[in-house]
């Protein structure tokens, strides 16, 4: 029988056809699951044929409908079929005679090359080269070096022609894209080494140590990057009927080394920007330890908010079936830990105080005992000095270091300090009240205390938003040893103001990090907007506090430039947002596809609304009910973090409102918070943009975010 395997191109345009192409597309390649070779060759209903004027014999095309075509390599020996891309009639034909499918030497993985359209725009590049002032943008890398990474002599004689990164960008869907990928990154500044123990290295571990280099068939299965195989009808069905949801666990080589080496001598470190496939990374690290639990040992798979835990609990059931294995694995954010650990032991029942009401309390006390310190300052204190380095008394707190903050204390007042600190917690006790931060150290300490600890492996996903308060925690609850932490964080995600040096909390990866360069989610037009927002401003890595850049960080996925739209006042803004939802609908986009996203509960509550009078489906996530129901996605901007969707509105990215005021501390009370605050701020707004796939309107009504203002996007 006939085997489709479904290359990811294949996939990420997939959800993108209309729903009769959609449904041509999933008939046509069952069919290929039912049929011999011989009926495939001559089924009339298939019409499989190559196109006039292919440039190889391995090319065809295929009938999806009336006006759709697949266009599928056959490798010509043996029962695997690949299906590169369904397109219009006319187009199919087109690119696919362009095409010519060949086996990297380095790599040993399948690699689609357009030859036609290479050969024409060449000869036209290296003579503009020849006359350009500027220099060819390899020139600092020999042909061998770019050889020994598995770029190929007609793409070395085209990337020689290229004298910027705009016209390797515009080559991107002309080339292999693994190649393009080195080219890429070599063009960033990432070293040769670098770029050969981040990409070739694990792609050329996939290959066998010797290949016949005209054998396409063993070629598309060296390259579980690009190439989905699958193994009969039933597992088709399942990734066509959610191709999303598959790609959502699917690993890439690089990635795959990472989760599945067999032991890191102590705790692993995984970084990347958005989209680089760190969640994915941490759960079939949670399948690998799985594997290799003893009886009566258990794994923690933690994060910071419950709307990424059921994320979280969704992706393991995709990757695990087993419930009985799955069952072995607590999935909890770290404060729900700390509840499990500590309230058993409450005498009374005790409530969390939010921010802001912690904030208030702290000003109270101030008031009450007369300090010359706001509420702000009194919280940010405790929280970043006292609760951070655990500090348990004045004699502690009076020499501790207060890096990291931007105002002046003299060490003799620090006892007035301590003594709101003592106010604060027996108001505490008179409200029958804690901090969610407070608790995590008290559940720290009990742990410590009673010598338990309950997990054999923590595996920790958005760890660039964790207090140390809450590092302390998940170091007390896992013995020191090989494979006890495996963690994955992003610090340009970082939301919240938690700073934190890993290495001071006896959590050190030094020589166990690895960084994720490449963007599997977003298309490359949003996803250069985006990092423009940060406009090149360096964030402190996870491990040591020094600075972390996204350089290297691109998507080889093409296509819209994200919109922007500005009005005069909000019942426009939402009359914008309305037709905009309209015409991604249109599109064949399903309404729980799209999100909108805004900076308060207030603003999700009107266009909630708006949507619903409009007779568009909504739910508002953490309040709708099953996160499986028909309708857009509304919700706040912190509650869309670590999820995804085909299009995203960021709405109401107005001046004060985007950054918001209220939670930026003055200039002069904190110069160094206040420029921490405004980055989370700044951050905000893009983990926001980033979360779309394909499509990204961002809209505001008054005066524009100075965000914009700065990249000229307003």
């Amino acid at each position: 029988m006939a085997q489709l395997a479904l290359s990811v191109r294949f996939l990420d345009e997939f959800g993108k056809l209309d729903s009769k192409a959609r449904s041509g597309a999933v008939k046509t390649a069952l069919k290929f699951q039912q049929l011999t070779l011989k009926q495939l060759w001559s089924d009339a209903g298939l019409d499989f044929k190559q196109p006039k004027g292919a440039r190889d014999k391995h090319i065809y095309t295929c009938r999806i409908d009336r006006f759709y075509r697949g266009v599928v390599l056959a490798p010509g020996t043996g029962e695997d079929f690949l299906l590169l891309r369904v397109m219009a009639h006319d187009d199919a034909y087109a690119w696919a005679s362009k095409q010519v499918p060949s086996v990297n030497a380095v790599t040993h993985g399948l690699e689609i090359r357009d030859v036609v359209t290479v050969e024409q725009l060449v000869p036209a590049w290296e003579a503009e080269a020849a006359t350009a002032a500027a220099e060819p943008l390899f020139a600092r890398h020999p042909d061998g070096d770019l050889r020994g990474l598995g770029i190929e002599d007609d793409v070395l004689r085209a990337a020689r022609s290229l004298t910027s990164k705009k016209q390797l960008d515009a080559f991107a869907p002309l080339m292999p894209e693994d190649q393009w990928q080195v080219l890429q990154f070599l063009a960033e500044g990432l070293s040769v080494q670098t770029v050969w123990g981040e990409l070739v290295a694990f792609r050329a571990r996939n290959g066998a140590l010797a290949v016949d280099r005209t054998d396409l068939s063993s070629a598309m299965r060296n390259t579980p990057s690009r190439i989905a195989l699958v193994t009969g009808p039933g597992e088709l069905s399942d990734i066509l009927d959610k191709p999303f949801a598959a790609w959502r666990i699917f690993l890439h080589p690089s990635q795959r080394y990472m989760a599945y080496r067999p032991s890191y001598s102590g705790p692993a470190q995984v970084t990347g920007g958005p989209g680089t496939g760190k969640t994915v990374v941490a759960l079939h690290r949670v399948k690998h330890l799985l594997e290799h639990l003893r009886t009566g040992e258990r794994i923690l798979l933690t994060t910071y908010t419950g709307a990424l835990t059921s994320a979280l609990r969704e992706g393991l059931a995709l990757l695990i079936e087993d419930e009985e294995l799955r069952g072995r694995v607590d999935v909890s954010t770290v404060n729900a830990l700390a509840r499990e650990i500590v309230e058993p032991h409450d005498t009374v029942r005790r409530a969390y105080l939010d921010g802001a009401q912690e904030t208030a309390l702290w000003g109270e006390i101030g008031d009450q005992l007369d300090l010359p310190w706001n509420g702000q300052f009194l919280a940010q204190e405790y929280k970043h000095v006292i609760l951070a380095q655990g500090l348990r008394s004045l004699d502690a707190y009076c020499e501790a270091s207060r890096s990291g903050r931007g105002s002046r204390l003299a060490s003799a007042r620090r006892h007035e300090v301590w003594q709101a600190v003592e106010a604060f917690q027996v108001a505490l006790d008179k409200l029958s009240a804690r901090t969610h931060l407070g608790v995590c150290d008290e559940a720290a300490l009990r742990v410590t205390a009673s010598g338990v600890q309950p997990y054999r492996h923590v595996v920790v996903d958005e760890a660039q938003d964790l207090h140390p308060a809450q590092w302390r925690l998940l170091r007390a609850v896992v013995p020191k040893r090989p494979d006890d932490l495996f963690i994955a964080g992003d610090p340009h995600q970082r939301i919240y103001d938690s700073k934190v040096s890993l290495r001071s909390l006896g959590v050190a990866v030094t020589g166990r990090s690895t960084r994720l360069h490449r963007n599997y989610r977003s298309t490359q037009e949003i996803l250069a907007w985006a990092v423009s927002l940060l406009d090149g401003r360096p964030v402190e890595q996870l491990e040591n506090g020094s600075a972390d850049t996204l350089a290297g960080f691109r998507s080889s996925l093409r296509g819209a430039r994200p919109t922007v739209c500005a009005t005069d006042d909000p019942d426009a803004e939402l009359t914008e947002l309305v037709a905009r939802i309209r015409e991604w609908a249109d599109s064949g986009v399903e309404f729980s596809d799209i999100a909108v996203a805004a900076r308060f509960n207030k603003i999700v509550y009107r266009v909630a609304q708006r949507l619903r009078d409009e007779g568009i489906p909504t739910v508002r996530l953490r309040q709708d009910g099953s996160a499986d129901a028909e309708g857009v996605r509304v919700a706040t901007m912190h509650s869309l973090k670590g999820l995804e969707f085909r299009c995203v509105a960021v709405v109401g990215v107005r001046e004060g409102t985007v950054p918001y005021p209220g939670a930026i501390t003055p200039m002069e009370l904190d110069p160094i918070q206040h420029h921490t605050d405004l980055t989370a701020e700044r951050c905000l707004l893009f983990v926001a943009c980033t979360r779309a796939r394909d499509r990204l309107h961002v809209s505001w009504n008054g005066p524009a975010s100075r965000f914009l203002a700065e990249v000229g996007a307003a």
